[in-house]
């Protein structure tokens, strides 16, 4: 059995079982190998039963309970935890409006627009680069804020009714007042890229 990553770093299954805790199970091979978990080694324990492939260099611990948000916090430790889940994503998420997306919206930075990276199937993904104070933690994923989420349906396209009943929803409940929104949300007609 390999013992040692690389870096000659004692695996640590504390550490690493914590780095799991908060990500509803998972881990991406680099959070593994900063704490002394070589590819081989997770190799072993897979074969084991320790451990699951998610996806390729997303691992789980086996017998993690599961958790509602798993399909998010794989996709995030995919973008290397730099995307920010958003749109009509977001919009679900918040629970404003009924739109149900057969996809997930996820905001990446603008430096990934010219990346060859393969999008997982599930993902459209959007290139910006989201400030700090435009995103928020939705239990164990980023979020764009209600008001930023708003505002990437308002320029995305969101049909006309769903779009309303999410400004409606999201005034109603408090998440965003009716003057940041004359303030902050643009036309219809701007337009952002997407892939």
């Amino acid at each position: 059995m390999p013992r040692r990553a690389a870096s000659n770093l004692v695996p640590d299954w504390n550490a690493l079982y914590g780095v799991a805790q908060v990500q509803a199970g998972y881990f991406s091979s680099l959070q593994a190998k900063e704490v002394g978990f070589s590819l081989p080694l997770l190799q072993y324990h897979l074969t084991t039963g320790r451990l699951e492939r998610a996806r390729r260099g997303i691992f789980r611990v086996h017998h993690f309970p599961p958790h509602p948000l798993e399909e998010f916090v794989v996709l995030w430790l995919w973008s290397d935890r730099q995307g920010v889940f958003s749109h009509t994503t977001a919009l679900s998420l918040y629970d404003l409006s009924d739109v149900l997306p057969s996809r997930i919206h996820l905001t990446l930075p603008s430096s990934w627009a010219q990346s060859r990276v393969k999008w997982p199937e599930e993902v459209v993904a959007h290139f910006a680069d989201v400030p700090a104070d435009e995103r928020v933690w939705h239990d164990l994923v980023p979020v764009t804020t209600p008001l930023r989420t708003l505002r990437d349906c308002g320029e995305g396209g969101l049909s006309g009714e769903h779009y309303r009943q999410a400004l409606h929803d999201a005034v109603k409940r408090g998440l965003v007042t009716a003057k940041q929104l004359r303030l902050t949300v643009p036309s219809r007609t701007s337009t952002r890229r997407s892939r």
